[in-house]
């Protein structure tokens, strides 16, 4: 509306224009505070998210070193042992042998 326009409306016409766009800036003050809440959402979970891959890298990483810590222990049985370790698949199944 040009300005010529807006001086030939009535102060009731003025006062509708004003509380109509006072209706429309709340609805979208609504709306950005809806928008925003469901960002910092998306935020917590993308940041959750790193968390949790960045534990998984971490708890591989003591499984792995677990698993080696086992593979060395059974070698050293079988090698201080001679050979006489009774390790599941090595040795015929009990029973077998008889």
């Amino acid at each position: 509306m040009t300005d010529k326009q807006l001086r030939k409306l009535s102060r009731l016409e003025l006062l509708e224009m004003l509380l109509e766009q006072s209706r429309e800036m709340q609805k979208l003050k609504a709306e950005l505070e809806k928008a925003n809440a469901l960002l910092e959402e998306r935020q917590l979970a993308i940041r959750s998210a790193g968390s949790i891959a960045e534990a998984s890298l971490k708890l591989n990483g003591v499984f792995e070193a677990a698993q080696k810590a086992a593979d060395q222990y059974l070698e050293n049985v079988k090698r201080l042992g001679g050979g006489l370790c009774e390790c599941p698949g090595e040795k015929d199944e009990p029973g077998e042998s008889e």
